[in-house]
C-alpha cells in the first residue's frame, strides 16, 4: 500500500512523499524545468519509485520546450485546467486609424518571428486577398521552364500591390489534395495577367515536382490567395506583422475593446519533447488534465512549404521521363524525399507515454506526434481542436534520406512505431494551415489501434492509415480502425475518403466505422473525386467491413492482393451507426 505525506516546501510547490510515491505541487507560474528536475533528483535518490507533479490551474508560459527524459521515467504530469502555453502575451495596442498597432518585443533576448496569432482566445486571420475561400481567383498558366505562375491581373493590381510595399508577399495554392505556400519573389504584369516568381528552395521543388500538381489549362484550374501584406488587411479580425519594423497591425472586431485586448503571439514551435535513446526509452510516463497551447511552424517563412501528402513536404522533387520500371507495382513516374512538420508534443524513444483528458489547441503545426522508435502509448478522451496541421501523427512517413516510392524495411523492428492507441477522443478543425492534413495520420505504424474516435470539419481526409506508394512487404501489419465517426471532411480539397490507407498491410481490420457528410466546396480539382473509404496505391491485405456510408462511393485505386471488402454501405446494421464516436463513459 502507498501512503503519502505532504508538507510546504517553498512557495513554489508542496510535497508529499512516500517510499512509493511522492507529489509535487507546482503553483501557476512556477517553472517547470525546476519541478521537473526536482521529480527527477527524488528519483535518483531513491526517495520515490513514481513521482506526480500536480499543476494547479493557470497558464505556465514556457521560454523553450520541456524536456522529457529517461531519467524522468514514471512520471505523471496532472493538471485540469493547466496551460502549457508557448506565447506571448501582447497587451499594449495604440491606435491607428482603423487599425490598432502594437510593438513586438523580443523574447529571450532575440526579434521574434511568428506565423499564427490568437486574440481573446480566437484565431486571427493573417492579411489576405479574399474574406471567404470561395471569392478564390484562379489560375492561368503555369511556365516550368521559366518558374512563373501567371495568374490574373486583377488579384494584385487591385491591391497595388509591388515588392517594395510587400516584401514578404506569399501565394498559396491550392494543388488537387495539398496546398503550397509559396514566397513571392517578384511580381511582373504582362497585359491582363501577372506572372509570379517564387523564391528558392520552394520554387526548384514547386516547379519541378508533378504530384500534386496544380490545375491549368482545365474546367477547374487551381484556385489561389495572397496573403502577408499590410496592403491586404481590410477586414475586421485579420492581422499583419511588419518583422522589419516589429509592429504588429491588427483590425478589430466589433465590439472588441483595445484596453482588453489580448493578442498570443507564439513564439516556441514544440512545448514538450520526451526524448529517449535507442538504449534508454522514457518509460511509463503519463500526462492527464493538460491543455497545450500557442506554437507556430516557422519553416514556411524561411524555405515555403511544398507537400506531398498529409502535410509531409518534398525537399527535393521531379518527374520520370521514362517512367521507372517496379517489380509487382505499376510504373513510378516520379521521385520525392520528404521532411516533416514540428509538433507541440513529440516524442522520440519512448515506451507508454499516455495523454489522458488532455486538450491540444491553437497550434501551428502538428499537435501530437509519435515520431519515431515509440512502443504503446495511449491518447484517451482528448481533444484536439484549432490544429494548423495534423491532430495526431505516428510512425514513419519515409525516413529524410529513403526515396519515398521505396519501401521501407529498417533492420531494426524497434524503430518502427507499434502498439500505440488513439481511442475516444474529438478531433475538429484541424488542417487550419495546410488544407492537406489529416485528423489522424498514421504512416508506417504495427499494431495501432485507432477506435471510437469522433473526427469532424476537417480540410481532406478523416483518419489516414499507411504510407508507401507500392505493395511490397514492409514493416506495416496489424492495425485497427473501429467504430469512428468521420464527418464534414474534404472541407478544401478532393481524392480523399472519411477513411483512406495505402501500402501493404497484413492483419489490418476496418470495422464499424460511419463515414457521412462530406463537404463540398466550389473550388475542388474535380468534384466527383471524393469516397467515403479509399484503398489507395499498394493497399493490400486489408479487410473492411461492416462500416457504414450512405452509399458505395469506395475507390480501390492500384491495389495489391488480399484485400477483402465486406457488408460496407447504407444496408450495414443500425447498431454501427449508433455506436460509432466517441463512447459515452
Amino acid at each position: 500500500m502507498t501512503v503519502r505525506r505532504t508538507y510546504i516546501i517553498t512557495l513554489l510547490w508542496c510535497l508529499a512523499m512516500a517510499a512509493g510515491a511522492a507529489d509535487i505541487h507546482v503553483q501557476a507560474g512556477a517553472s517547470l524545468v525546476d519541478a521537473l528536475r526536482q521529480a527527477r533528483e527524488m528519483r535518483r535518490l531513491g526517495q520515490a519509485d513514481t513521482v506526480t507533479l500536480r499543476l494547479e490551474p493557470g497558464i505556465y508560459r514556457l521560454y523553450e520546450p520541456l524536456v522529457v527524459r529517461p531519467e524522468d521515467s514514471h512520471l505523471r504530469v496532472v493538471g485540469p485546467g493547466a496551460v502549457l502555453s508557448g506565447a506571448m502575451p501582447i497587451t499594449q495596442w495604440r491606435q491607428e486609424g482603423k487599425l490598432w498597432v502594437a510593438d513586438v518585443p523580443d523574447f529571450n533576448g532575440h526579434p521574434v518571428m511568428f506565423r499564427q496569432l490568437w486574440v481573446n482566445g480566437r484565431k486571427a486571420v493573417k492579411a489576405r486577398d479574399v474574406a471567404h475561400f470561395e471569392q478564390m481567383a484562379r489560375i492561368r498558366w503555369v511556365d516550368k521552364n521559366t518558374q512563373e505562375l501567371w495568374i490574373p491581373a486583377e488579384a494584385v493590381t487591385r491591391y497595388s500591390l509591388d515588392m517594395a510595399r510587400s516584401p514578404y508577399l506569399e501565394l498559396v495554392l491550392h494543388e488537387m489534395w495539398e496546398t503550397a505556400n509559396l514566397r513571392v519573389a517578384g511580381l511582373c504584369r504582362r497585359g491582363d495577367s501577372v506572372a509570379v516568381t517564387f523564391h528558392h528552395p520552394e520554387a526548384d521543388v514547386q516547379f519541378s515536382h508533378p504530384w500534386p500538381s496544380p490545375m491549368y489549362n482545365s474546367a477547374h484550374n487551381s484556385p489561389f490567395y495572397l496573403t502577408n501584406s499590410l496592403q491586404l488587411l481590410d477586414s475586421p479580425g485579420e492581422w499583419y506583422y511588419d518583422v522589419r519594423a516589429r509592429k504588429l497591425y491588427y483590425m478589430p472586431l466589433k465590439g472588441e475593446d483595445i484596453s482588453t485586448t489580448v493578442a498570443e503571439v507564439p513564439v516556441l514551435e514544440n512545448l514538450v519533447s520526451v526524448l529517449g535513446s535507442e538504449c534508454r526509452p522514457v518509460t511509463d510516463v503519463l500526462f492527464s488534465g493538460l491543455t497545450f497551447s500557442y506554437t507556430t511552424w516557422l519553416r514556411p517563412s524561411y524555405a515555403g512549404h511544398v507537400p506531398l501528402q498529409a502535410g509531409m513536404y518534398l525537399t527535393e522533387a521531379y518527374k520520370l521521363r521514362p517512367k521507372m520500371e517496379r517489380p509487382d507495382n505499376h510504373k513510378l513516374d516520379n521521385q520525392g524525399w520528404l521532411g516533416r512538420a514540428g509538433a507541440a508534443v513529440s516524442l522520440l524513444y519512448a515506451r507508454d507515454v499516455n495523454f489522458s483528458q488532455c486538450a491540444f489547441t491553437h497550434v501551428g503545426a502538428s499537435a501530437l506526434d509519435y515520431v519515431y522508435a515509440c512502443s504503446g502509448g495511449e491518447v484517451s478522451r482528448c481533444t484536439f481542436n484549432d490544429i494548423g496541421m495534423n491532430g495526431y501523427v505516428c510512425g514513419s512517413f519515409s525516413p529524410e534520406g529513403l526515396e519515398t516510392h521505396l519501401p521501407y524495411r529498417p533492420h531494426c523492428a524497434e524503430v518502427v512505431c507499434s502498439g500505440q492507441k488513439v481511442t475516444n477522443s474529438l478531433f475538429e478543425n484541424v488542417g487550419d494551415e495546410d488544407w492537406g492534413c489529416v485528423a489522424i495520420a498514421a504512416g508506417y505504424v504495427r499494431d495501432i489501434s485507432i477506435a471510437h474516435n469522433t473526427v469532424c470539419h476537417v480540410p481532406y481526409t478523416g483518419i489516414s492509415l499507411g504510407w508507401s506508394w507500392n505493395r511490397d512487404s514492409v514493416c506495416m501489419r496489424d492495425n485497427k480502425v473501429t467504430g469512428n465517426l468521420v464527418y464534414d471532411y474534404a472541407r478544401h480539397v478532393y481524392d480523399c475518403a472519411g477513411i483512406y490507407t495505402l501500402g501493404s498491410q497484413p492483419g489490418t481490420l476496418i470495422t464499424r466505422n460511419v463515414v457521412r457528410d462530406i463537404a463540398r466546396p466550389s473550388y475542388v480539382h474535380d468534384p466527383e473525386h471524393w469516397f467515403y473509404l479509399y484503398t489507395d496505391e499498394g493497399s493490400s491485405h486489408i479487410t473492411l467491413k461492416d462500416n457504414w456510408t450512405p452509399t458505395e462511393k469506395f475507390l480501390k485505386n492500384a491495389n495489391g492482393p488480399g484485400n477483402v471488402w465486406l457488408n460496407n454501405g447504407p444496408m450495414v446494421d443500425p447498431s454501427v451507426k449508433a455506436q460509432a464516436g466517441i463512447e459515452r463513459k
